[in-house]
């Protein structure tokens, strides 16, 4: 059997429950290095076999799990945040399937929740914005040309922007040319939930020279849309005293 299990954002009490039980009760785990906080490696069984897939390829991911099947122990595919996220899992699924090879996903917590935690930040403001944009700029893999960052801007939604801080020059440019003002505000969140965590707050037409000065290049999320600034928001109904629920019935005006 086969557990896909997200290991959280990066701080090690961050994975769930039941992805801790699994993780301490697998025979085998193969994690992604680049990412994974290491620290969850600690509570490992004695006998346990551990792969850092960062120096693998698929074929050889696939070719320890087969392996594993073969002498009937159970393997742990450690992927950072939640797995459904950037975690490439489709393809092992599938495979997993041709083999005959059994297994279940355990959800994580994925590091734009991470980011927002760090920055004190509610994503979905009443009266600002009630929608998420979850993406990427495209890089050495390919994005569709309608889910182009500027496309995505034209919505002026809160964006999330994963895979990029790399390519903030470009990001800016696409986000600026799809519709968002130069004054909108943008975050940066260097490592979420890590030790080192950093996190910086900008006009969105200096999103490049703020990343730059700040030394962060790599492993950050960008979120940008009016709700980074967390004001000029409508007070939610839902705990409005004249507000009606199932649970609870509303004051008269």
């Amino acid at each position: 059997m086969v557990h896909i299990v997200g290991a959280g954002p990066g701080a090690p009490d961050l994975i769930t429950v039941r992805g801790q039980k699994l993780l301490e009760a697998a025979d085998v785990v193969i994690y992604a290095g680049s990412l994974v906080n290491t620290e969850l490696l600690a509570g490992l069984r004695e006998n346990c076999r551990v792969y850092n897939s960062a120096l693998m390829t698929l074929e050889e991911v696939l070719e320890v799990i087969r392996e594993a099947e073969e002498q009937g122990l159970d393997t742990v595919r450690l992927h950072t945040g939640d797995p459904c996220l950037y975690g490439a899992i489709r393809e092992q699924m599938d495979a997993m399937d041709r083999l005959g090879i059994s297994y279940d996903i355990c959800p994580g917590v994925s590091s734009f929740c991470g980011a927002a935690a760090a920055l004190g930040m509610e994503y979905t403001l009443p009266g600002v914005s009630q929608s998420v944009v979850i993406t990427r700029m495209a890089g050495r893999t390919p994005v569709p040309d309608r889910e182009s960052v500027s496309c995505f801007a034209a919505h002026g939604a809160t964006m999330v922007v994963f895979l990029s801080a790399g390519l903030l020059d470009g990001l800016q440019r696409e986000l600026l040319d799809g519709g968002y003002k130069p004054s909108t505000p943008a975050a940066i969140v260097y490592k979420a939930t890590w030790p080192e965590e950093k996190t910086v707050i900008c006009r969105l037409d200096q999103l490049a020279d703020t990343a730059g000065r700040e030394g962060i290049s790599k492993t950050a999320l960008v979120i940008v849309g009016d709700s980074v600034s967390q004001a000029g928001y409508d007070r939610s109904l839902l705990y409005h005293p004249q507000f009606t629920t199932e649970f609870r019935k509303g004051e008269e005006s």
